[in-house]
């Protein structure tokens, strides 16, 4: 069975300026690699619409979604593989799945990767062999929904398909550029940050060790400078479905392989601000306590 990746994927810079979450990705890439997946689902912050799409293109492309960066970040191409067969299959399991508000999954032939997407996978697949499929993120439902989407998604990671979500673990801009220049890497992460990130690595160990997600679902109205951290929600929201595949399907505890685990592999937090905490959930079910980066 393969893991449910969380990844934030941070700035567009980290692309030519990795630091140590670049080191840190290219560990992990090292490990996907050698299982072997036959295919990459991504769920990216950068593709929100109103309702759930996935794309089903037969070829790929990088699409540099950003602007104001250097001119060699431009440069850079990602031309992998896409798959309308996983882009069916994913839509075979969102829809019979009938979520209150995820009943429906359109497809899209046109649309390239945007930058939560190719940016991992440069460093987890730089040979771009493996076909990726991107599933919008519908940022009006809520954490609770965004769980049940994951859980449907869960047989993909016993069918050779890595289930990638890709956002940020903090997401406030407005601090990363309106105080000053701040260095990517390096600064001492805000106070506000340290104890959004400890009360959601609280959280994440009681919802995996009993199932219960009542807590994490709200973290708007229970963690700590929640809103400070996240003004709005759609980078936090793909670490839902990660933590959804990672709980398995509903009614199915029984025969699950579980116990869960949770590994962090990347904990840097870049400008002070952006927390690049990044998660790998093994095996499936309530599970065992988060263990911390290496």
């Amino acid at each position: 069975m393969l893991p449910s990746l969380y990844i934030s994927h941070g700035s567009p810079m980290l692309a030519i300026d990795p630091g140590p979450t670049g080191a840190a990705f290219e560990a992990l890439g090292a490990r996907l690699r050698a299982q072997r997946p036959r295919a990459v689902l991504v769920i990216s912050a950068h593709w929100i619409y109103s309702t759930l799409a996935v794309t089903s293109r037969e070829r790929q492309e990088a699409w540099h979604d950003f602007g104001g960066f250097p001119r060699e970040l431009y440069a850079l191409r990602y031309d992998v593989p896409g798959s309308p067969e996983l882009a069916a299959r994913v839509k075979v399991l969102v829809e019979s799945a009938a979520i209150p508000g995820a009943g429906f999954v359109g497809h899209d032939d046109e649309r390239p990767l945007d930058h939560g997407a190719w940016m991992p996978m440069r460093h987890f697949f730089p040979d771009a062999d493996v076909p990726v499929v991107q599933l919008a993120l519908n940022p009006y439902l809520p954490p609770a929904t965004q769980i049940a989407i994951g859980r449907a998604l869960a047989p993909l990671r016993d069918e050779g398909v890595l289930v990638l979500a890709s956002g940020s673990f903090t997401h406030n801009l407005q601090e990363v550029f309106g105080g000053g220049r701040r260095e990517q890497h390096g600064p001492a992460a805000e106070p506000y940050v340290e104890a959004f990130r400890k009360w959601m690595a609280e959280a994440l160990d009681q919802a995996l060790a009993t199932g219960d997600i009542g807590q994490i679902a709200d973290y708007r109205a229970q963690a700590p400078y929640a809103r400070r951290a996240h003004p709005t929600d759609e980078h936090l929201l793909p670490f839902y479905v990660a933590l959804g595949a990672a709980l398995g399907p509903e009614g199915a505890h029984a025969a699950l392989p579980g116990p869960a685990t949770v590994s962090r592999v990347a904990d840097e937090v870049t400008y002070g601000v952006l927390a690049m905490d990044s998660f790998v959930f093994e095996g499936m079910g309530a599970g065992a306590p988060l263990r911390a980066a290496a």
